[in-house]
């Protein structure tokens, strides 16, 4: 076990101990390490290597608790060929994994503080530990305000948690879907909609963001009218990410690299790349 985790480029081989379907082409794999020894357990927003043995790999957020040692928890979305063989695994299977790589969310920076959670589609695996942290110290944060968009009702993740959180009374969830039919009873329209509406302190609260780009950067424009600094916002970007340690230059992000000094990254950091389409 020493040598895998000081060798970044050496896979340790888990077992697929169970499998949930989440939606119609996403999956939440729950691992434990083929030979039972204790593994790393990632921080809130870092991501593993996950490797489909004669197939390939790709970088995948951790998902999970983070208090749980010796599991891993991955939810995928099945887009390519690695990722498909990844969803077609059956308990007891095998894969290798690399890491945990990268930076993580400021939950411990961020105590005292209010917060604002905004994912939009599958952003929110990535910030699902974030929300576990929370729940687990609530007393150490102010106004907690989780805000989730999806295309529709038929692509929300994880509605059982969603509803427990809907159920507390000291955090504030609000969902909502882009178009549904008049059975929806919720929020209809794009998750920006809600920042405005969502009730916290803007001069003492941080933001977390993960979602598509675009959705991202309308996220950021809502939180800045409601005066959030640009220091407060922090963002999980997504890259083409081969090695994970910054050698292949594949995820290359103006100065930065993703997977080296992301993939969260605080907004004024990279506030003049993040503008530019084109990278």
């Amino acid at each position: 076990m020493t040598e895998a985790i000081l060798n970044p480029m050496l896979p340790r081989t888990y077992r697929v101990r169970s499998k949930q379907r989440e939606l119609r082409d996403t999956f939440t794999l729950l691992l434990e390490p083929a030979d039972g020894e204790g593994a790393p357990t990632p921080a809130p927003g870092q991501f593993n290597m996950l490797y489909v043995f004669g197939v390939g790999e790709v970088p995948i957020s951790s998902s999970g608790d983070p208090a749980l040692t010796k599991r891993l928890v991955h939810t995928i979305r099945a887009v390519g060929a690695v990722t498909d063989a990844m969803c077609q695994l059956k308990e007891g299977e095998m894969l290798g994994v690399r890491g945990p790589f990268g930076n993580h969310w400021r939950v411990q920076e961020a105590e005292g503080r209010d917060l604002v959670v905004v994912a939009g589609g599958l952003g929110l695996a990535p910030l699902r530990p974030v929300i576990y942290h929370i729940v687990a110290h609530r007393e150490k944060y102010g106004k907690v305000v989780l805000l989730y968009g999806a295309r529709g009702p038929e692509d929300l993740l994880y509605r059982r948690e969603i509803e427990q959180w809907r159920g507390r009374f000291d955090m504030k969830v609000e969902v909502t879907v882009d178009a549904a039919a008049s059975d929806w009873q919720g929020n209809v329209g794009v998750v920006t909609t809600l920042v405005s509406q969502a009730r916290f302190d803007p001069s003492r609260a941080t933001a977390m963001v993960c979602g598509p780009e675009v959705m991202m950067r309308f996220t950021i424009r809502e939180l800045q009218k409601c005066g959030v600094a640009a220091a407060d916002i922090f963002l999980s970007m997504e890259r083409n990410m081969k090695c994970a340690v910054g050698f292949c230059g594949r995820c290359q992000f103006g100065p930065t690299f993703i997977c080296k000094d992301g993939p969260v990254l605080r907004y004024d950091r990279i506030e003049h790349w993040f503008g530019k389409r084109e990278i």
